[in-house]
């Protein structure tokens, strides 16, 4: 289990052990959750990838404050759950105000918040990048020790891996491509790639060498012929020149599945949502080519 560091001025100490055992901490027994009265009462979160876990496995009665793009459906699976908690915008200001006993995530680095914040001495954790299941088990776990309902998390977990592990996968060799507007293409070791690799599929990125992240052209696409494109689902409509590249006739035949971002864009229980949709996609094109 990650260790929850007391004090914004030591952190730095705690990222190198946090990274070499994240692999570890997801496997790892839970520890016996606090008593009740030594929960946090007034957890603020400061990204949106933390807001999505304490409204997941925090008391609604603990949150004092989670930024605003928890709200937007756009971008967090966890909208509609958020309804109602309080909402900052993110200054060293509002969280001085909000008077914390618990802070999750951390603003950008090196800016006034930051300097400000460090100097506070707030119980606090920031999370790793999940780009994996692994690592979201290990963020589910260390914000559930962190907000005092380990049981909690452990249950999040069990349903997650029992809804995963009924999803079929490809039973013959299939490539998908994760294609985004303006012709990005997200390649291998990201959330996206695991989600692939989920559903027995290979990511056409690792076929054709490229990077995380990296552009492919109209024409490389066609010729490379994945069986499938994964999109995000705001691309479904052409509003601009980024979105139409995505409807060009050339890439007509091409199966796909439209994923909302807020799906993927954060690794947390959403991730089983995704998984589901590639899946289901997957049976689709198994069935169509018996």
């Amino acid at each position: 289990m990650a260790r929850v560091k007391q004090s914004w001025q030591r952190w730095p100490l705690l990222v190198g052990l946090v990274s070499a055992i994240a692999g570890v901490a997801a496997m790892a027994a839970p520890v016996r959750p606090p008593e009740p009265k030594h929960r946090p009462q007034r957890i603020v979160s400061l990204n949106l990838c933390a807001d999505q876990l304490v409204v997941a496995l925090a008391d609604r009665e603990q949150i004092a404050g989670l930024t605003q793009h928890v709200r937007d459906p756009a971008m967090s699976a966890a909208a509609e759950a958020a309804r109602g908690l309080p909402l900052i915008a993110g200054s060293a200001e509002e969280v001085l105000a909000a008077n914390p006993d618990l802070v999750i995530g951390m603003p950008a680095r090196g800016s006034r918040a930051t300097k400000i914040l460090r100097a506070q001495d707030y119980r606090a954790i920031d999370l790793q990048t999940t780009n994996n299941y692994a690592d979201i088990v290990a963020s589910i776990r260390q914000v559930a020790q962190a907000v005092g309902h380990v049981e909690r998390g452990e249950a999040l977990i069990a349903r997650m891996n029992a809804q995963l592990a009924r999803l079929p996968k490809a039973r013959r060799p299939m490539v998908a491509a994760y294609y985004q507007r303006r012709g990005y293409m997200t390649g291998t070791g990201t959330l996206v790639d695991d989600l692939m690799a989920r559903a027995g599929v290979t990511n056409l990125a690792s076929i054709l060498g490229k990077p995380s992240l990296s552009q492919i052209s109209l024409e490389e696409m066609r010729a490379a012929a994945p069986d499938f494109l994964i999109v995000e689902s705001a691309t479904d409509q052409v509003v601009d020149q980024g979105t139409a590249m995505l409807h060009h006739p050339i890439l007509a035949g091409i199966a796909r599945v439209s994923i909302p971002e807020a799906w993927t864009v954060c690794g947390g229980p959403a991730y089983v949502e995704a998984a589901r949709a590639l899946s289901n996609v997957v049976s689709a094109q198994q069935v169509r080519h018996r």
